[in-house]
């Protein structure tokens, strides 16, 4: 895996996280690991995604997924992708109301940057209470740049022949 960190971005707001990388890798490949429910597991950084438990192969527009989670309990959550550009932006939302998003930026020289964010700022009261009860806010910013770390070494990785 890299030694390359991540890099934690500054917000506006405490209910907002995001951190960023550069990867080796065009868009397109980034995206397609993205776009694939059975893919998060092994790239999150926060090991709370135990497993994909339904959705499409590929995500889209208005696609759901359901994964099984656990933070201090195991429970299953179901997304919905609500942004959806090919190779740019995907994000997702579920019945708490934040958002998981990831932008891509193709620079040049098949280098991609990657930004992933969290968005909790049009939450109901319910759920601040999970986000306070979890820690979440505080322990995103590490989970999201050490996500991130682990799609690079995904990404760069040459194929297996």
């Amino acid at each position: 895996m890299s030694n390359e960190r991540a890099e934690i971005l500054a917000t506006d707001s405490s209910n907002r996280s995001a951190a960023r990388i550069l990867i080796q890798a065009p868009a397109a490949k980034i995206f397609d690991v993205l776009a694939n429910p059975s893919a998060h597991r092994l790239f999150d950084g926060s090991g709370t995604i135990q497993r994909s438990v339904s959705g499409p192969e590929r995500l889209f527009l208005g696609a759901q997924f359901a994964m099984a989670m656990k933070i201090r309990v195991p429970y299953r959550i179901k997304n919905t992708v609500v942004v959806f550009e090919e190779n740019k932006k995907i994000t997702w939302s579920h019945f708490m109301k934040w958002r998981w998003s990831y932008e891509l930026t193709e620079l040049n020289s098949g280098t991609t940057q990657v930004t992933e964010s969290f968005d909790a700022s049009a939450i109901p009261g319910y759920a601040k209470w999970w986000l306070g009860k979890t820690g979440a806010m505080v322990h995103n910013p590490k989970w999201m740049a050490k996500s991130l770390v682990r799609l690079k070494s995904m990404c760069e990785a040459e194929p297996i022949s």
